[in-house]
C-alpha cells in the first residue's frame, strides 16, 4: 500500500491540554500585554454569541455564578444579554463583597447593567429560558460540597437548557471524572486551550456539544507545553487510506489469523474474523474451536477457518500470518492459555483482547512488547493493572498511561472517550454512541485494528484509525436505525463504505477521462 507517511498529508490534530497548562497559557497571555480583564470580556462574548447561536429566540437567562474567574465570566455574560434587552437572572454563591480582581469588576459590570442580584438559596426558581453554568471552572481538585453542590443539582433538575462557561461545573477537567456531581449542559464553550477532560470518562455524558475558541491564543506557538493529548478527527480515514494501486491483491493486503473461540464460544471470533475482512485485509484465517467451524462457513465463507482441538493443531498457521488478533471468546481455561501462549511464541505483531487481556493479567503479569496493541475496557484495564474499575475510570488518562508503560505497544482504553495511549502520548476518540453498549463491539475492533496493521500501517497509525473508523462506523449504524438496537455485526458493512474513498477522487492517471 502507498506509505501514508510520505505523503505529508496526515490531518493536524486538535491539541488537548490540562488544567494547570491552559492556566499558564492565561498567565503567558496577560504577561503578554493583554489584560487579564480583557481575556476575560473575549471569553464572554464567545460564550454568550454561543448561546444566542444556538438558542437565538431567548429573552430570559439565568446565570449563576460563583466566585472565581469562571464566575467573571458569567457576570460579564450577565451584562452583555442585558444591553440587548434580554431580562437576565443573575444568582451569585458569593456576592460582590466577596470578589477580587477581575472577577469583581465582572460583578460591578453587570451591575452597571442594570442586571440584578440573587444570593443563591435552596428552592430558588430559575426565571431563564436557557441556564448559564458559571459556577466552577477548572481549578476544582475534590468532591462538590455545600451549597455549590445544591446549585448544580438544581440546575439539573431545572428542566431548562444549560450553557457551561469552559466547562461544567463538577467535572474534573484532567481526567474526565465527576466530582460527586456535575451540571449537565446541553452546550459548552471552552477557552484558550481545549482540556483533556472535555473528552472522556464522563464528559460526553455532560458536556453537550464542546465549543473551542482559542480567543486570539494560539496554545502550538509555546512549545515547551506539551499537549496532554491529541484528538482524533476523522480525516485520517482518506489520509491513511488511499486508493490502492491498480495491480494489488490479496498477498500485498495482508493476512490476519484470529486465534479465539474456544469451545461454547464461537461468535466473538466469528465478528472479529469478518470485521477484519471487511477492513481490507487481503486473507483472513480463524484459528477457532472444531464445533464453530461449521458456522463460520455459513456466515463467513471467505474465511479460512481451521478446526483447533487445543494450541498443537496450530501447526505453522501463525508464522504464515501476518498479524495475530487473539482474545475474543477465548476462554481462560487450557485451550485459551494455549493459543495465546502460542500467539505470543510466534513473534508476530499481536491484538490481544477480552480473556486475551484477563489471561495476561493472571499468566503473563511481566510480558511486555512493543508490537502489540492491548484493547481493554476499563474492567479488564483494571485487572491488568491490580486496581478497581471505578479507579481506572477515576482518572482514565492516567490508567491508559500507565498500562502503556508497563506493558509497551499501544494501549487502547474502550468507553466513552476511548483513549489511544502510546509511549508519544495520548490520543482521544470524540466519535461513538450509547448503542455501542452491546456484546462483541471489542470484538470487531480487534479485527479492524488486525487488518489495518496486516496492511503495513504502524502500530500507532494504524490504530488510531481503527479506533476512529469503529467509532463512526457505529455513529452511522445508529444514525440510520438509531441506538438501540444496534449491534456489533452492524459495524462492518458501515466500515467498509468509511473507508474506500470516493471514486470521483481518484487518480486514474494521465489522460484518463473515466
Amino acid at each position: 500500500m502507498t506509505d501514508p507517511l510520505s505523503a505529508s498529508t496526515l490531518p493536524t490534530l486538535r491539541p488537548l491540554y490540562r488544567a494547570e497548562q491552559v492556566r499558564e497559557l492565561d498567565r503567558r497571555t496577560i504577561a503578554g500585554g493583554i489584560e487579564g480583564f480583557a481575556l476575560m470580556q473575549r471569553a464572554a462574548t464567545a460564550a454568550w454569541q454561543s448561546l444566542k447561536a444556538r438558542w437565538p429566540g431567548v429573552k430570559r437567562l439565568t446565570v449563576l455564578c460563583g466566585g472565581g474567574n469562571n464566575g467573571g465570566d458569567g457576570h460579564v455574560l450577565a451584562a452583555l444579554a442585558a444591553v440587548t434587552g434580554v431580562a437576565v437572572q443573575r444568582i451569585v454563591l458569593k456576592g460582590p463583597e466577596e470578589l477580587q480582581g477581575d472577577a469583581a469588576r465582572a460583578a460591578e459590570m453587570a451591575s452597571a447593567a442594570g442586571v440584578g442580584l440573587e444570593p443563591w438559596r435552596q428552592g430558588l426558581t430559575f426565571t431563564g429560558e436557557v441556564v448559564v453554568d458559571a459556577l466552577l471552572g477548572t481549578g476544582l481538585g475534590g468532591e462538590v460540597r455545600g451549597a455549590m453542590r445544591e446549585a448544580i443539582e438544581a440546575i439539573n433538575a431545572c428542566g431548562r437548557p444549560v450553557l457551561a462557561i469552559d466547562i461544567p461545573s463538577g467535572l474534573a477537567a484532567d481526567s474526565g471524572a465527576e466530582l460527586g456531581v456535575a451540571v449537565r449542559a446541553d452546550r459548552t464553550v471552552t477557552f484558550i486551550g481545549d482540556k483533556l477532560g472535555l473528552h472522556t470518562g464522563r464528559a460526553p455524558a455532560l458536556t453537550g456539544e464542546v465549543h473551542f475558541r482559542a480567543l486570539g491564543v494560539d496554545a502550538t506557538a509555546h512549545r515547551d507545553l506539551v499537549p496532554a493529548a491529541h484528538l482524533l478527527d476523522e480525516a485520517l480515514i482518506p489520509a491513511l487510506l488511499p486508493p490502492r494501486a491498480r495491480d494489488a491483491h490479496k498477498g500485498t493486503m495482508g493476512h490476519v489469523l484470529v486465534l479465539g473461540g474456544a469451545p461454547g464460544f464461537g461468535g466473538a471470533a466469528l465478528l472479529a474474523s469478518e470485521a477484519a475482512g471487511r477492513l481490507g485485509a487481503g486473507k483472513v484465517s480463524l484459528a477457532t474451536a472444531p464445533e464453530h467451524v461449521t458456522a463460520s462457513l455459513v456466515r463467513r465463507p471467505e474465511v479460512m477457518v481451521h478446526a483447533m482441538r487445543g494450541a498443537t493443531d496450530l501447526g505453522a498457521l501463525p508464522e504464515a500470518a501476518d498479524v495475530l488478533v487473539v482474545g475474543p471468546g477465548l476462554g481462560q481455561g487450557a485451550w485459551g492459555q494455549g493459543m495465546l501462549q502460542a500467539a505470543l511464541a510466534a513473534r508476530r505483531p499481536l491484538v490481544v483482547d477480552a480473556d486475551g487481556l484477563n489471561l495476561l493479567a493472571t499468566q503473563w503479569p511481566s510480558e511486555r512488547r512493543d508490537d502489540w496493541v492491548l484493547t481493554p475496557h476499563p474492567g479488564e484495564a483494571a485487572r491488568l493493572l491490580g486496581v478497581s474499575a471505578a479507579e481506572v475510570e477515576a482518572d482514565r488518562p492516567a490508567a491508559a498511561t500507565e498500562l502503556q508503560r508497563r506493558r509497551g505497544g499501544v494501549v487502547v482504553l474502550k468507553g466513552a472517550g476511548s483513549l489511544v495511549a502510546t509511549a508519544e502520548g495520548l490520543a482521544v476518540c470524540p466519535y461513538g454512541n450509547p448503542g455501542m453498549a452491546s456484546g462483541g463491539m471489542g470484538d470487531a475492533l480487534s479485527g479492524m485494528l488486525g487488518a489495518l496493521l496486516a496492511q503495513g500501517l504502524p502500530l500507532t497509525l494504524a490504530t488510531r484509525l481503527g479506533v476512529v473508523v469503529h467509532a463512526r462506523a457505529a455513529d452511522e449504524a445508529a444514525r440510520d436505525a438509531g441506538e438501540r438496537g444496534l449491534l456489533a455485526g452492524d459495524l462492518a458493512s458501515y466500515a467498509r463504505t468509511l473507508i474506500n474513498p470516493d471514486v470521483t477522487s481518484r487518480n486514474w492517471g494521465q489522460g484518463s477521462e473515466r
